[in-house]
C-alpha cells in the first residue's frame, strides 16, 4: 500500500505541519503545500488513505481552475500530484462553512446543533419540523473561529466575527459573497454530474497586497460533503444517510464506538482503509469526470515528491 503519511523534508525551510498537509515557507514569499495522505476529523487525526493526498490535490485543482473567476487563489504551479507551491497568504481567522441541508456529525454542524433543540444558531433562525439531511429553506454560511493553537473551532454569528475584530465589515461582506457565489457555481457542477453538494468550507487569506484570496483547497471530499443524488430521495423518506463519498463513512464508524472529542480512537480495519481509498478514487472520478491514474513512479511516494521539490532544497 503506497501511502505518504508525512513529508517531512529536512532540506525544504521553516516547515509547518498540519493536521493533513505538510508545508515551507520560501524565501521567496510562496509556499510549498504538500497533501499528506492522513485523514482528520473531530480535530484529530484518524488514518492515512492511500492515493488520498493525490486525489485531494488533484480535485482542487479542477476546481481552483474553474472558479478563478468569482474568487482569486493561491495556486502558483503543481510540482508534483500531491503538491502545490502557492502564494504566502495570511490566513483569515474564521473559517467560512456554506450548507445547503441539515447535515453533519460533528458538534458544530447544524444537524447536531438542532436535534439538540437549537434553532438560533450562527446568526440565522432555522424552522422546527426539518427532517434530518433535508434542505434547508435557504443555503447559509455557519462561520467558526479558526483554532490555530490546535483547539476547537467555536461557532460565530457574523456580529461577533465584526464585534471581536476578526474580520473588517468589508472583508466578512467580500468573502460571504465570494463563499456563497463559489458553493453556487459547486451546487451547479455537481448537479451536472449526478451529485448533491451538500456542505463545504472555505479558507481565505489575504496576501501581501491584502487581496483576498481562496486558499487551502476548494470541493474536495475532506472540505465538503457529497450524496449521490439518485438515491438522495429514497433516504430522505426512509429516515437513512444519503449514499456518499465522503469521509462521514470512517467518523460514523469511530462515533458508533467512543466519544471522539475525548477518548482514544480505536484503529480503523485495515479493509476500511482499503475501502476509504477506492471511495476517495470514486469521488476522484465522479466529480472531475476524469479517470483517476494513481502515481506510482519512483519506490515511494515520499521519494517522489523529494524528487520533484530538489529545486528548492536549501540545505
Amino acid at each position: 500500500m503506497r501511502i505518504l503519511d508525512h513529508a517531512r523534508i529536512p532540506e525544504l525551510p521553516k516547515p509547518y505541519f498540519g493536521k493533513v498537509r505538510d508545508c515551507y515557507d520560501l524565501p521567496d514569499n510562496t509556499r510549498i503545500l504538500i497533501s499528506s495522505d492522513r485523514i482528520s476529523a473531530f480535530d484529530r487525526i484518524l488514518a492515512a488513505i492511500p492515493f488520498k493526498g493525490q486525489v485531494l490535490t488533484q480535485v482542487a485543482r479542477f476546481w481552483f481552475d474553474r472558479t478563478a473567476d468569482i474568487c482569486p487563489n493561491h495556486v502558483i504551479s503543481y510540482p508534483d500530484p500531491n503538491v502545490v507551491i502557492g502564494r504566502h497568504v495570511t490566513i483569515l481567522p474564521v473559517e467560512i462553512v456554506v450548507r445547503g441541508y441539515l447535515a453533519g456529525s460533528t458538534s458544530t454542524s447544524v444537524l447536531t446543533q438542532y436535534k439538540q433543540g437549537v434553532r438560533r444558531m450562527y446568526g440565522h433562525t432555522l424552522p422546527d419540523g426539518l427532517r434530518d439531511n433535508q434542505a434547508l429553506p435557504q443555503t447559509i454560511i455557519t462561520p467558526t473561529s479558526k483554532a490555530f493553537d490546535g483547539g476547537h473551532d467555536e461557532p460565530l454569528t457574523p456580529a461577533q466575527i465584526i464585534g471581536q475584530g476578526l474580520l473588517t465589515q468589508s472583508q466578512w461582506d467580500d468573502v460571504s459573497a465570494k463563499a456563497l457565489a463559489l458553493f453556487a457555481r459547486g451546487q451547479q457542477m455537481a448537479a451536472e454530474r449526478g451529485l448533491i453538494l451538500v456542505d463545504t468550507k472555505y479558507e481565505f487569506g489575504t496576501d501581501a497586497d491584502g487581496t483576498i484570496l481562496l486558499a487551502d483547497e476548494i470541493h474536495t471530499p475532506d472540505s465538503s460533503r457529497y450524496w449521490i443524488a439518485s438515491g438522495y430521495e429514497q433516504a430522505l423518506r426512509d429516515g437513512t444517510r444519503p449514499p456518499s463519498f465522503d469521509k462521514d463513512v470512517i467518523r460514523s464508524w469511530v462515533v458508533a464506538r467512543c466519544d471522539p472529542y475525548n477518548d482514544p480512537i480505536p484503529e480503523i480495519p485495515a479493509a476500511m482503509i482499503e475501502a476509504t481509498s477506492q471511495v476517495y478514487i470514486q469521488a476522484y472520478e465522479a466529480i472531475t469526470g476524469q479517470t483517476f491514474i494513481p502515481d506510482t513512479s519512483f519506490a515511494t511516494p515520499l521519494e517522489r515528491v523529494r524528487a520533484h521539490l530538489a529545486p528548492y532544497f536549501t540545505t
